[in-house]
């Protein structure tokens, strides 16, 4: 088994074709997936807005092989993101994803500022 890295992946996609019962259910639920419910996490958390329902993204840290690279880590997230969404009965399409190798990453830490 090779290096793993961590990455963090956003899922961006499209309501689509939503029943009346789910539409229902995303507006009743909005509250809990606005701007504060958005973490990273291997299970992953949805967030939208409900005006208008529109779009959406869920966020997720997908642990895979660095040989295999962000492209895959997308592709993992993307995957986690149907089955949650078929399994939540939630129409969607045009699934895209942004990905960032969170063990490549550059930080740069600004100096403190002289007084």
């Amino acid at each position: 088994m090779g290096e793993q890295h961590t990455y963090r992946v956003i899922v961006r996609g499209t309501w689509d074709g939503l029943s009346e019962e789910a539409r229902g259910r995303l507006l009743a639920e909005a509250a809990d997936h606005g701007m504060a419910s958005m973490r990273f996490s291997e299970e992953g958390s949805l967030s939208y807005e409900p005006a208008p329902l529109k779009h959406f993204s869920m966020r997720y840290v997908v642990v895979s092989d660095a040989a295999d690279g962000e492209e895959m880590a997308g592709a993992i997230a993307e995957d986690r993101a149907e089955t949650v969404l078929r399994e939540l009965g939630y129409g969607f399409r045009g699934l895209k994803s942004t990905v960032t190798d969170l063990d490549t990453m550059k930080i740069n830490f600004k100096p403190a500022s002289r007084r």
